[in-house]
Parts: C-alpha cells; structure tokens; sequence
C-alpha cells in the first residue's frame, strides 16, 4: 500500500472515474452487494439478510397495525375541585412492547409465525436490487449531463429516481409479503402460503389490490435521500478531522473505518426517525378491509384516532433491523473504493 501522503484524491487523480456513490446502502446490504458482487452473491447475501431479519420485520409490522391489541391501564386522577377529593379512574390505551409482541405470537401462533412472508422476500430480493442499480446508473448517465458529474445531487437524484422506479414494479410482492405478516393464526391452523395469499388479494381486490400503500413507498424515497445527505456530511467532516491528519499508516486507516461506520449509524437512524411515519401510513394501507384508503387521509385518521405516537409504532425494531445492516454496508463500501483506488496506483 502507498502511503497517505502519496494518494491523490478521486478529483485530482487524472482519468479517474469515480465509483458509484451507494444511497441504497442506507436502505440494505443486497443493493451493495449488487452493484459489486453481481446477481449470485446480491441473492445468496439477500437471502441470509432476509431470514435472520424477518422475525424483527414481522414484529415492526404488528407494532404498525391498526389490529394490534391494545393494552389499558388505569390510572387514578384527583379532582381537587371536588368537596370530597374523590379519585377519578381514567382508562388509557398503551402499546405493548416488541417482547410483548414477541412472546404473543410463540404462545398463540408458534415459532413459524415469526417468518412469515419470508417467501415472497426472497422472492423479491435479487429482483428489486438489480433492477434498483440498473435505474440508478442510467439515471446516473442522464444526471450528470444535467448537474455537475458525479456530485452529491446526481447521486441523490439518480438514487431517487432509481427508487421511484423500483417501488412501482415491485410493490405487488411487498404487498403480498405484508398481508401475509399481518395474517395471524391460532397455533396448529394452515396459513395461506405466497400463491394463495396473491390469489386471494386478486380476487377480493383485484388488480389495484397490489398497488396498496405504494404512495406511502414513494413518500419513503425520503429517507435514502436523508440518509446519503447525511452520511456524506459526516464523511466531509470526518476527513477534516484534525486526529485524522495526526494519525499513519494502519492506525489512520482503522479510524477512518470505523469513523466512517459510526457516521453511516447515525446518518441511518436519523434518516429512520424522521421518515418513519411512512412505514406506519404504508402498512394500514395494505391491511384487508382497511378504513384507510389514502396516504393523506391515513396520516389525518391515525393522528386523530390514536396520536402522533401511533406513527413511531415498531420504530425500535427497525432500528435494530437497519442501523447495524447500513453501518456495514456503507463503511465496507468505503474500504472497497479505498482498496481499488490503492491498487490502482
């Protein structure tokens, strides 16, 4: 490896072509995977992604459901006002935890329930991410003709485009994988598998059945945009780091990766926090015989039915699902690029 003082910089090394910057790592480790590794190695890294994290999806998806049952605790209120001081009793609904989730689908369903919808997840994986960076390059061609080559709202833009595109082909199999997450079953009953959960959401709803919370998809494209725009001024801020510029060799280098990490966690949580609603708005969408009908008019209804807390339901399982996931993935993006860049000097 040269040493640090020897690298030019991706703008200044002549004839260097800079690598596509990876806005849909914040969202998965398969669309990383895709745009390196090719179609094999997106699916088979999608696929051990999709099972090890569909117990927390399932759970995140019955947190944001309209059905979930709803806990009531009683809490004593004074009226002062009174000539007694008589207690008042006052009934208030609460939301019962992941483990609380958890542990009612072991005891009334079985362990298969934690993974359900698992079929049309792996289904969907390699699909949407070659698809995804298929847009997303030659979105990228367009954009660059357009903005500045290769700077940070080409890349917003073409991850935007790119993500617009993949929502609306792929909508249908996440829909199918949602309304089969939501089915609950006693223990010992047959659940309808991915065929017979399609064929059902046809012939009740049609085809505009599979189209359900797709505005709400759209409205999440906000989140990738947040978390590239986020996780890039961090980096900026890193390389200006002052103990970044006082370290060498191997020590530079392993703080510039986990520096790296910690900004890629925290771009990704807060890009989480803040479009999060989307989540919630897009599963009641998707729940069969739902009253919501609208993006607009489920944002109106849940806030007035339930309160803005209604729309952070399953936020700490998506934390637990994404942070670590998009850490990885983008600080293993930057080590690649270091690597490539290395060698080929």
């Amino acid at each position: 490896m040269g040493s640090p003082g020897h690298r030019a910089s991706a703008a200044q090394r002549p004839g260097h072509r800079e690598l596509a910057a990876p806005p849909a790592g914040c969202c998965s480790a398969g669309a990383f995977a895709a745009g390196v590794s090719g179609p094999g190695r997106v699916w088979c890294g999608g696929t051990v992604g999709a099972i090890f994290t569909c117990p927390l999806e399932v759970i995140k998806t019955r947190l944001q459901s309209s059905r979930l049952a709803l806990g009531t605790v009683y809490y004593p209120q004074v009226h002062l006002g009174t000539i007694s001081g008589a207690g008042v009793v006052r009934p208030t609904s609460v939301t019962p935890g992941l483990f609380q989730v958890l542990k009612s689908i072991l005891e009334k369903e079985g362990p298969k329930s934690l993974f359900r919808g698992l079929g049309p997840n792996l289904v969907g994986v390699a699909p949407s991410r070659a698809l995804y960076f298929a847009c997303y390059s030659k979105a990228k061609e367009q954009f660059n003709g357009i903005f500045v080559p290769n700077s940070n709202i080409v890349h917003i833009f073409s991850a935007g485009s790119a993500a617009f595109v993949t929502n609306s082909l792929m909508n249908p199999i996440w829909m199918v994988k949602t309304r089969m997450q939501l089915e609950q079953k006693v223990r010992g009953s047959k659940q309808m598998n991915t065929l017979q959960c399609a064929r059902y959401v046809y012939q009740s709803e049609g085809i505009r059945g599979f189209y359900r919370g797709l505005t709400a998809s759209y409205a999440g494209i906000s989140e990738t945009i947040i978390c590239f725009a986020i996780y890039e001024s961090l980096k900026k801020h890193l390389k200006e780091a002052p103990f970044t510029s006082s370290t060498n060799g191997t020590e530079k280098e392993s703080t510039n990766f986990f520096g790296l990490m910690a900004a890629a966690a925290i771009s990704k949580g807060f890009a989480a926090c803040i479009a999060y609603p989307h989540e919630v708005i897009r599963t009641r969408l998707r729940e069969e015989g739902t009253k919501y009908k609208s993006f607009m008019q489920t944002a109106r209804l849940v806030f007035r039915e339930e309160g803005y807390l209604a729309f952070y339901r399953g936020l700490f399982a998506q934390l637990i699902r994404q942070i670590p996931n998009t850490a990885i993935v983008l600080s293993t993006y930057e080590l690649i690029v270091y690597l490539l860049e290395d060698r080929a000097q």
